[in-house]
């Protein structure tokens, strides 16, 4: 009778510590040209979703990867906020991993989309945060035509604006009037219109528990680099690249990120490859422990290559007119 008590006694404690671990699900937003039915992102949110015992979906804007490129990210946005307020799962609070472009969408999340559930940890991989100095690598025939036409006219012209999703979150040093005058989506985001700033933004970035921005050592499709840590050109000027923390957007917190960095919620992380390009150790290593309820942990940094996990949205590009849609992750460093 006694050790059917203790074992009583020990199986409830069992249950009691495995309940008592509730996990946090996290959704993953894609890149341009990219798609969540690829078999490339199927398989991202599977492995961090087996990596972190956490529920993982991959939310699609429309169409996936034309809409992408074609939607404005204003309404992009929209419909993102519209879904995460009505998954269920998500109500508690949940985390964000972004890819490239999608980074930007999630950003729009937390800071746009009123009445939302919280977001508790944002996981930014090769973000354009602070904009990027050179239109889209096109990928395709027919994207290069469209881009093409889009130059002709003027990235910052309405109907570029209207047309090309990229065009919101390209940011020309040299012309910073145009680009506040004209860009519709990143000057919004970054709350960087004068008259127009909203203290809501600022409030609701900075209300996040971790922020963690991964930047591509080798990166070649975001200019520059370092925009994936908020870093950019001065005003004016294609040289140097000025550190996040000599930004006006950090300096004067228009979007609470120097809050966060100050209460030690931002880490800032550097990896060996190109754009998107990241190992399996690197993903359990910087993305995992934010996924899963140690969230206090802060990761090594890290600089050695070790050649892994293809880029989705590249491949993904490919995919999107039948050559290619596979995404693997390569490295054997598990």
């Amino acid at each position: 009778m006694a050790n059917v008590s203790v074992f009583a006694l020990l199986l409830l404690f069992f249950v009691a510590s495995f309940t008592g671990a509730q996990t946090v699900p996290f959704i993953v937003l894609h890149g341009i040209g990219d798609a969540c039915k690829y078999s490339g992102m199927r398989n991202l949110v599977k492995s961090l979703s087996r990596w972190s015992g956490s529920t993982g979906y991959c939310l699609e804007i429309g169409n996936g990867s034309w809409d992408s490129w074609t939607k404005p990210l204003l309404e992009q946005t929209a419909i993102a906020c519209k879904k995460v307020k009505k998954m269920s799962d998500l109500g508690q609070g949940y985390n964000i991993v972004g890819l490239s472009q999608g980074n930007l969408i999630g950003r729009g999340i937390i800071e746009f989309c009123d009445g939302a559930p919280p977001v508790r940890n944002f996981i930014s991989l090769g973000g354009p945060h602070a904009g990027t100095a050179s239109g889209p690598l096109c990928g395709s025939e027919l994207v290069c035509t469209l881009i093409d036409v889009v130059l002709q006219l003027g990235i910052y012209s309405p109907l570029a604006q209207q047309i090309l999703a990229p065009s919101g979150y390209v940011k020309m040093p040299i012309d910073i009037a145009g680009y506040i005058r004209g860009c519709r989506f990143l000057p919004k985001l970054n709350n960087e219109i004068v008259n127009e700033r909203n203290s809501s933004y600022r409030q609701r970035f900075a209300s996040i528990q971790n922020l963690i921005l991964i930047m591509f050592e080798q990166d070649k499709v975001i200019i520059p680099k370092e925009t994936a840590w908020f870093g950019y050109y001065p005003d004016g000027a294609l040289h140097p690249v000025l550190p996040v923390q000599q930004t006006e957007l950090y300096i004067d917190d228009w979007i609470g990120l120097r809050a966060l960095d100050e209460a030690g919620k931002v880490k800032f992380v550097n990896v060996s490859g190109d754009h998107l390009d990241i190992s399996r150790s690197d993903a359990k290593t910087y993305i995992v422990p934010y996924l899963t309820d140690q969230t206090s942990v802060v990761p090594r940094q890290k600089l050695e290559h070790s050649s892994g996990w293809i880029s989705s949205i590249w491949s993904s590009l490919w995919g999107m007119f039948g050559l290619n849609e596979d995404l693997t992750f390569l490295s054997n460093d598990i």
